[in-house]
């Protein structure tokens, strides 16, 4: 820990003046404004006129999205989930898929977990939660780190291989417990060589997270109010998708056992605060630089939770019987300045809307991960997404930000809401630590 500490004193955050603000439209005092005007608690949503999506094209060899589901979202150390290891997080969901989509174990070729935290990112706890739930053994398993975005590198990975005719049916998704295993366990700054702080933009990728989101807040001109209101709104919407009941289908009870054999079962997000209001957060203090804007308000929460998704190639989807909810349509990831990794998003997305031919008018739900609100003001800006079109259900800010588990979790979120509105594509965008930013493009086909 003091190694870290001493690490972090070497990296200088670097100097922003508002000439920096390249982003005109983002100076602190428009920002204010055209936030509150846009939003879906202030004035009339509106949308973006520019859409070039053709009709819907089906082929035989799409990549469809047979489930996808995911457990409650709880506090780290202190939530209902922080008994409950990796692979008692993975083990519901591996026997809840099997039983809602009615797929034989046998078929699955392959399966792919994102992990951020555990050593080898988690490839043991995965096989075990496999084995524990009785896939069949020859069933093959791996695990990927892309840090914030693992639970979605997972999907693009099990889609990727069905696109190119490895397999025909996998599982992917992703998994955390930030109780039991932390970033200080993540990373041996020990063994870092003294050549990392010789060049810049090396070093510049141990800045911490929270000084990341300080950047973008002061080279864009994210104000720290704009970054309270978002953090308020993404509480209110979440809070209201639990009232009316939008998390079930999504969502599938986790049973945890303690020494007493004496058996919870946890059932909901415990991080949403319906009551959080503008002056509350207000009054918090910023956590990472004296004269800040960043806090734990406004900012993801630590959290234990875990996704997974079956996919499957159309016309084996349409052998078996499968249920077919979406087309995996495509996927970007994309390199950012490792000292504002937090503007990924504003950058995967073009990248994925022009590899796919669609444009920011044709998506209906944007489901862009709440790092921090800094990062997610300015992406939504930049992007000029519609505000009734973000996050309807909530964010990270308002159930937490499970590291590995958050792509997945995602495609959880939208699918059930691409249905209920009868849209037709979503995106999932989040940045990703030391520089990048992922994005994929889900059309709904029910």
């Amino acid at each position: 820990m003091k190694r870290f500490q001493q690490i972090s004193n070497q990296i200088k955050a670097p100097a922003f003046s508002s000439s920096d603000a390249n982003d005109s439209h983002l100076s602190t005092k428009t920002a204010d404004k055209k936030f509150s005007d846009s939003s879906p608690f202030y004035g009339r949503p509106w949308d973006h006129p520019i859409r070039t999506a053709g009709p819907t094209m089906a082929s035989e060899n799409d990549v469809i999205l047979c489930c996808a589901i995911r457990t409650p979202i709880t506090k780290a150390k202190r939530g209902a989930l922080k008994d409950a290891l990796p692979e008692d997080l993975l083990l519901p969901l591996f026997e809840a898929v099997i039983k809602r989509t009615g797929v034989e174990p046998s078929l699955i070729q392959d399966i792919c977990i994102g992990n951020v935290l555990q050593p080898g990112a988690g490839a043991l706890s995965s096989r075990i939660a496999q084995l524990m739930a009785n896939l069949s053994e020859s069933t093959a398993v791996s695990t990927v780190n892309r840090q914030c975005s693992s639970g979605l590198q997972a999907v693009a990975n099990i889609a990727g291989a069905i696109h190119s005719g490895f397999i025909d049916i996998g599982l992917a998704g992703g998994v955390e417990s930030m109780t039991n295993f932390d970033m200080m366990n993540s990373m041996t700054p020990e063994k870092l060589s003294e050549k990392v702080f010789q060049h810049e933009q090396a070093r510049n990728c141990l800045i911490p997270m929270g000084i990341t989101s300080e950047n973008v807040a002061e080279k864009f001109g994210i104000s720290r109010i704009v970054q309270d209101q978002f953090a308020m709104e993404s509480h209110r919407k979440a809070a209201r998708a639990a009232r009316l009941g939008l998390f079930d289908e999504e969502m599938i009870p986790v049973v945890i056992k303690g020494n007493d054999d004496f058996e919870t079962v946890v059932q909901k997000d415990d991080g949403i605060r319906e009551a959080t209001t503008l002056a509350q957060l207000q009054k918090l203090k910023p956590s990472f630089k004296e004269d800040g804007s960043t806090h734990a308000g406004n900012s993801s929460q630590v959290s234990d939770g875990a996704a997974l998704c079956l996919l499957a190639r159309r016309s084996t989807a349409m052998k078996y019987g499968l249920p077919m909810l979406a087309k995996f349509v495509d996927f970007a990831v994309i390199g950012v300045p490792p000292e504002i990794m937090g503007i990924g998003p504003s950058v995967a997305i073009p990248a994925v809307l022009s590899k796919a031919g669609l444009a920011i008018g044709d998506i209906d739900i944007f489901e862009i991960n709440e790092a921090f609100a800094s990062q997610a003001v300015y992406c939504i800006e930049k992007l000029e997404v519609p505000r009734h079109k973000l996050n309807p259900k909530g964010g990270a800010i308002a159930f937490g930000h499970p590291l590995g588990c958050t792509g997945a979790r995602q495609i959880a979120t939208l699918l059930p809401e691409l249905r209920r509105n009868r849209d037709r594509y979503g995106i999932v965008s989040m940045c990703i630590g030391t520089g990048m930013g992922a994005a994929a493009i889900i059309e709904n086909i029910l």
